[in-house]
């Protein structure tokens, strides 16, 4: 008899793509996967510990599943992710109603570890590393009728940055094959997929590993040339790989989008020097120039952390000074949380939560303002459009993306999803643009 599978995903597009891995190896297994979570026999809660938030959430989420276990003691509860990485059976002494604790490199385990618990009606635990990721080169196709899918071109990071956990949660770097790769994304046009987002850690180092001379730029020149595909996005990228030639390819790639996700962190070289991230303020200045040279329409994202150990006013000022310099089109900003296993906690001169708070609010705000004048600039320009969904905010509208990442609704029916559209942008908020449809293309 089948039974119902429910997932609840927390982090990055990383793990959005590892729940739908999980989903498809659960379904190859008999499962159907479900929108009720009263309905699952089996729960799955994918979690991140790269930011506190996230996995203050996750537990947050396993707290509120109890109920149903109570409910239906046979419903077996997992959990995997990077959070499940790092406390592996300490997980069963916080929560000891879960059945299941699975590591980054065993979703493809799944089956056999949910089968043990099955039939022993014990916890199983499974964090173990492997020299090769299975699931790496799994294929997990979108769902019916999407038009966007991610494809994981690399796992794992060997930079080591002081904050970041990733290193110890997700293994050393490790690349697809580029054929491999190239086959993916061909099947997935053929399903109708016309975007594809390419995920890894640290994109920029996509090849090293394999040794054969193959970069991220070949890897863009080669999805290039598959008929079907109209555009790629790719995330998430370090500075210090940025190379000229992968600079190149914004202006000699035409299915790739002008945005890039070019995560700073902060605008101090001596807080840069800190976290052992391996370029200056002045190398990330040259990144962004010669970014605007080739592509003067990209639309450059980034991240930064505030209160990092340390850090003084004069530190977060040339923060704030960067920012007023480039104004990033968005940010993702985020109070330091202390993660257990990294170099960062050794580092004295904690910063109090208040100054992180009041820090935090000061670039929120700065950045509020400088994204809400780069999307105001956008009125009156005609964009093209990949429709995507119908719009969340209202059901006589669709919802796509500029080439540049950026949120626009329109009116318009789902017999526009799927297509591409021209749009005339006539409305700016913080978060999305309004538009106004011209001809589908």
């Amino acid at each position: 008899m089948e039974k119902n599978l429910f997932i609840y995903t927390f982090g990055c597009q990383m793990n959005v793509h590892d729940s739908e891995k999980i989903a498809a190896v659960m379904v190859n297994s008999g499962y159907a996967v479900v929108d009720d979570v009263g309905k699952a026999d089996l729960i799955i809660v994918n979690t991140c510990s790269i930011r506190e938030k996230a996995a203050q959430k996750a537990c947050s989420q396993l707290g509120r599943l109890k109920k149903f276990k109570n409910r239906k003691p046979g419903l077996i509860i997992g959990v995997g992710g990077c959070l499940a990485q790092q406390w592996g059976p300490k997980f069963i002494e916080k929560v000891p109603y879960l059945d299941l604790v699975f590591g980054t490199h065993n979703i493809h385990n799944l089956p056999d570890l949910i089968s043990a618990v099955e039939k022993t009606g014990l916890p199983v635990v499974r964090t173990d590393f492997h020299e090769a990721v299975k699931s790496l080169d799994m294929m997990a196709p979108p769902e019916n009728g999407r038009v966007t899918s991610y494809v994981t071109i690399m796992q794992g990071c060997n930079n080591f940055c002081s904050y970041c956990v990733v290193p110890n949660l997700r293994g050393k770097e490790d690349s697809r094959l580029l054929s491999d790769i190239v086959k993916e994304v061909a099947v997935l046009a053929g399903r109708g997929v016309k975007e594809v987002t390419l995920l890894g850690q640290n994109v920029n180092s996509y090849g090293k590993t394999i040794g054969n001379g193959s970069d991220f730029a070949d890897l863009l020149y080669a999805i290039g040339l598959i008929g079907g595909i109209e555009r790629i996005r790719f995330t998430t990228s370090h500075p210090k790989d940025l190379s000229d030639r992968l600079v190149r390819c914004f202006s000699e790639v035409d299915k790739l989008c002008e945005h890039i996700h070019l995560p700073v962190q902060t605008g101090s070289d001596r807080v840069l020097g800190m976290m052992n991230r391996c370029y200056t303020r002045a190398d990330y200045f040259d990144r962004v120039h010669k970014l605007r040279a080739v592509c003067p329409d990209i639309s450059i994202t980034s991240d930064i952390i505030v209160g990092f150990p340390g850090e003084t006013d004069g530190d977060f000022q040339a923060t704030i000074d960067m920012m007023d310099k480039i104004r990033f089109d968005n940010l993702f900003s985020f109070k330091y949380s202390e993660r257990e296993g990294t170099a960062a906690t050794k580092i004295g001169g904690k910063v109090s939560e208040y100054v992180k708070r009041e820090r935090l609010k000061i670039v929120q705000g700065l950045q509020e303002k400088h994204t809400l004048e780069r999307n105001e600039a956008m009125i009156g320009n005609t964009e093209e459009i990949l429709v995507e969904e119908i719009s969340k905010n209202s059901g006589q509208d669709v919802s796509g993306r500029t080439r540049t990442n950026k949120i626009v609704n329109f009116r318009g029916s789902h017999e526009l999803i799927g297509k591409m559209v021209s749009v005339l942008i006539t409305g700016a908020y913080q978060h999305s643009l309004r538009g106004r449809l011209l001809n589908v293309n």
